[in-house]
């Protein structure tokens, strides 16, 4: 967070082909489709996830779009045949074997999908390319050549689409899974949907085609969560939470940045959710003006370049945030703030690192040395950076600030009247934490900076904390939790009540 944020970015530059720049080096991933690797680091201690059945009949807090909230496998079915597609370069490693199992069932989704949503027929795409970016000389895609490029795409010139099989694809299986891949080929299949139906224009920005390839990369990935994929399974809980998070991973971090064209962390989210939740005839409602609208006050640019926006994370920017949500929230009775320790000795409620809140006292206890190294970023990349340096763990100031959010968001559901202790609580806190969250991106002091939605993001998928009840439990679906603070960033405090009060 800052204490002053200003709007502002231009329209990006179409491109002809969606993957790296030709002649890049070989360890740097350049984002122009969806290519990246990431560590996924839990935050022990913070936050339990807990089992039960649901107790709200209008948003399941167990439920993923309408799906239940699943654990079991999730990858290539065992029974799956080996797909035979002919592919330019392949070498018969897994890596090719899995992308070409992707694309056969992306083809068979699409062949019932497209007619649903589109005029005209389906024609799959046939026209597939592998490579080994090592080793140069070797081999050509959209016309230029493959040396250096550590990436996925899909060549709008002749409809093919690529990837890298020795660095990308095996450090997105060994980091998040197979299914990361399958999200990766799934999001460049949606570029040739686009294309093969006319919904890319001429003149479409190219944001708008990465949001609308993200939407449809979702619109898959339920159709294999619900069980109707012959070669996939993708269970709700952590299958989808890393397949997201890998999402998180490619995002656009320097929105100043003539290049970033995709979205940051929470667009890409968005955009991912709108399909798995509508289906891919959701996905074309995805254009200038919905994209426009969604980003309406939200901060695309830094304060100055370069600049993260980050504030430390001391006492006295704590109480700046609590004055804040006392304005937002305006509460009768506003909790307390004492800074001796998470630990109050609360007597109904357990403590939560590094804050707490007490309902029996109305305090929020807050430990600042651990705080302050929550609120500290990460030395780590994303899109654009070496591929070895890229983490979802994605830190700042608002990982701290957003924590102290969440407890807040308790003392507002105390004072509604509302239980603190239920899988809904969670959610609805992750929600009224969005509600905040939002209010800052309007102006004043503290402002929303660009990072501090990814930073919330992360912390949604990694730990869950800020999405979690007064005993820090919080629901296995990591898709729910950022689904409710993107409701509350969106929706306002309507949403929150009408979901889950």
């Amino acid at each position: 967070m800052a204490r002053q944020a200003r709007l502002g970015g231009g329209d990006p530059a179409r491109e002809q082909c969606h993957l790296a720049a030709p002649g890049a080096d070989v360890r740097r991933v350049v984002l122009t489709a969806v290519a990246a690797t990431a560590t996924v680091v839990a935050l022990a201690g913070c936050s339990r996830v807990v089992t039960g059945e649901a107790v709200s009949i209008y948003a399941d807090p167990f439920a993923v779009a309408g799906l239940p909230a699943t654990d079991g496998p999730s990858g290539p079915r065992p029974d799956a045949p080996r797909a035979m597609l002919s592919i330019h370069g392949a070498n018969g490693s897994d890596a090719d074997a899995l992308a070409s199992s992707a694309i056969s069932d992306l083809s068979a989704f699409w062949s019932t999908e497209y007619p649903a949503v589109f005029a005209g027929n389906f024609r799959p795409v046939t026209d597939l390319a592998s490579w080994d970016p090592n080793v140069d000389g070797t081999g050509r895609f959209c016309g230029e050549s493959t040396y250096g490029v550590v990436n996925a795409g899909y060549c709008t010139r002749d409809g093919s689409i690529g990837w890298d099989r020795t660095i990308l694809l095996p450090t997105l299986t060994d980091t998040f899974g197979p299914m990361a891949v399958v999200m990766v080929i799934a999001h460049e299949y949606g570029h040739a949907i686009q294309h093969d139906s006319g919904l890319a224009g001429a003149d479409s920005p190219t944001l708008v085609l990465e949001q609308q390839a993200d939407c449809f990369a979702g619109a898959y990935m339920r159709y294999v969560a619900a069980g109707e994929s012959n070669r996939f399974t993708l269970n709700t809980s952590d299958g989808l939470n890393a397949v997201m998070a890998a999402m998180v991973a490619v995002r656009d971090t320097d929105p100043s940045d003539p290049e970033a064209v995709h979205g940051n962390a929470f667009e890409r989210i968005t955009a991912f959710q709108t399909g798995f939740t509508l289906g891919a005839r959701g996905c074309t409602e995805i254009d200038e003006a919905e994209v426009a609208d969604r980003r309406a006050q939200l901060p695309r640019v830094f304060t100055q370049s370069g600049e993260s926006g980050d504030m430390p994370v001391t006492e006295q920017s704590v109480g700046m945030i609590v004055d804040s949500l006392n304005t937002v929230f305006g509460l009768t009775q506003p909790p307390n703030v004492v800074y001796s320790g998470a630990d109050t000795g609360c007597p109904d409620a357990a403590a939560t690192e590094p804050v707490s809140y007490c309902p029996a006292t109305r305090t929020i206890g807050v430990s600042m040395p651990e705080l302050s190294d929550r609120g500290t970023p990460r030395d780590v990349g994303a899109a654009g950076g070496d591929v070895d340096e890229l983490a979802v763990d994605i830190r700042g100031d608002f990982s701290a600030f957003g924590l102290v959010a969440s407890r807040y968001a308790l003392a507002v559901q105390q004072q509604d009247g509302y239980p603190l202790t239920e899988p809904s609580t969670a959610l609805h806190t992750a929600c009224l934490t969005g509600v905040w969250t939002a209010s800052t991106a309007a102006g004043g002091t503290p402002a929303l900076s660009p990072g501090d939605l990814d930073e919330a993001v992360s912390g949604l998928l990694t730990d869950g904390l800020m999405a979690s009840d007064v005993d820090g439990e919080t629901v296995p679906s990591g898709f729910a939790r950022v689904d409710a603070y993107r409701a509350g960033v969106l929706g306002g405090p309507d949403v929150c009540t009408n979901r889950y009060g």
